[in-house]
C-alpha cells in the first residue's frame, strides 16, 4: 500500500467516527514529514457549527503554525469552496482526495493556485458518502447549502 493510501486510511477512520457520531462522514488528516500532525472530521451536526467541515476541524486541531509548507492534507471528499479557500490561504502545497464522485469539489480552483491535487477514487470513501446521502438527505443538503 502506498504512503498516500495509508494516510487516506487515517482520514477514512475520522470519517467513520463522524458517521458513528451521527454527523457527516468526511474526515481529514494533515501530514508533515511522514507523520500525522492533526486529524479531524466534519462536526457540523455534533457541534451545531456551520463551518466545522472535516478539513476545517483538522486544521483547527493543528493549532497555530508558522507555515504549512511541506504538509499534505488528506481528505475523504473533494473540498468545498470554503475548505479549498482555506487550503490556498494557508499555502498547503498538496491535497490528496479520497473521492470526488459523490460531490464535485474545487480541484481546478486549487490547481489553478499551485496546489498539487491527487484524487485516489477510493471506493470506501464513495460507499460511505453514498450511504450517508441515502440515509440522511436533509443533513447532506444542509451541509452543501442546498
Amino acid at each position: 500500500m502506498s504512503t498516500d493510501h495509508s494516510f487516506l486510511c487515517e482520514a477514512i477512520a475520522e470519517a467513520e467516527q463522524g458517521f458513528a457520531e451521527g454527523g457527516v462522514p468526511i474526515g481529514a488528516v494533515l501530514v508533515e514529514e511522514g507523520r500525522v500532525v492533526a486529524r479531524g472530521h466534519n462536526r457540523r451536526v455534533q457541534q451545531g457549527d456551520p463551518i466545522a467541515h472535516g478539513e476545517m476541524d483538522c486544521l483547527r486541531q493543528a493549532g497555530r503554525r508558522a507555515s504549512y509548507r511541506g504538509t499534505t492534507l488528506y481528505t475523504t471528499l473533494s473540498p468545498c469552496m470554503m475548505c479549498a479557500g482555506t487550503i490556498v490561504q494557508f499555502k498547503i502545497p498538496r491535497v490528496v482526495i479520497g473521492e470526488n464522485r459523490s460531490f464535485g469539489g474545487n480541484e481546478e480552483f486549487l490547481r489553478a493556485r499551485g496546489v498539487e491535487v491527487l484524487v485516489l477514487d477510493d471506493p470506501r470513501c464513495l460507499e460511505l458518502m453514498l450511504r450517508f446521502q441515502r440515509e440522511k438527505p436533509a443533513v447532506w443538503a444542509e451541509d452543501i447549502a442546498e
